[in-house]
């Protein structure tokens, strides 16, 4: 899917991109506190999508009807709650069959150009908001006036995702999260449509090591210096 013209030249936008287990969701809602704003987690978009499809019985690898569920589900993302079609699902969006889908629904460039349309009504609606995912700041909102692309080492990614699975109480070792992550990163990143890359003018944070409150006060800091909040 080719870049469309950013409906907002000047976007109230902090765009945070980043691969799984990077610490966008937390760093995003984070900022978006400091700065009384609301936050797009676009990958729940995603995983719902992936969910209405799996549920369907649609095969994933056919992009034309994994767009049909794109365009007829009714999602909502709010304060951490994702819905699908009138029903909570934030839980299921986390479960591993989900999670071993999404890349494959994800990369197909119909259903990425009916969630990104999704995804700019909500901050053309909102005014301005923290938008988190895999391509904001270089596809959806390539004017966002602060861009930030997340990094950490592939142990403290796996280390980070298998505290999310025991919390989730799913019993997971970390050698088999770490080659699930290296697979997704390799789907994210090749793919034709909105590959996981960096924009040229993101600001890269590693967080291995650095203390979330740190990244956190230092993003808001720099989103105010933007006139962002």
């Amino acid at each position: 899917m080719s870049a469309e013209p950013d409906p907002a030249p000047a976007a109230l936008v902090v765009a945070i991109d980043g691969p799984s287990g990077s610490g966008k969701s937390t760093i995003a809602r984070g900022v978006a506190v400091a700065l009384g704003l609301e936050v797009l987690d676009t990958g729940a978009m995603y995983r719902a999508v992936a969910l209405a499809a799996l549920e369907r019985g649609v095969a994933l690898e056919r992009e034309p009807d994994c767009a049909a569920v794109a365009r007829t589900s009714v999602i909502t993302v709010d304060g951490g709650v994702t819905t699908l079609d009138g029903r909570d699902v934030s839980a299921e969006i986390r479960g591993p069959d989900v999670t071993a889908a999404v890349s494959t629904v994800a990369a197909h460039p119909g259903v990425r150009s009916v969630l990104v349309a999704r995804q700019r009504a909500w901050v053309a609606a909102h005014g301005a908001g923290v938008v988190e995912g895999r391509d904001i700041g270089t596809v959806v909102f390539p004017a966002a006036r602060l861009k930030v692309f997340l990094t950490a080492s592939d142990e403290e990614r796996a280390r980070r995702r298998q505290r999310d699975e025991v919390a989730s109480a799913r019993s997971v070792q970390v050698d088999d999260v770490r080659t699930a992550l290296a697979r997704r990163d390799a789907i994210d990143s090749s793919r034709v449509a909105s590959p996981l890359r960096a924009a040229d003018d993101a600001v890269m944070i590693d967080t291995t090591e650095r203390d979330i409150d740190d990244v956190v006060a230092d993003l808001a800091k720099r989103a105010r210096s933007a006139g962002i909040g």
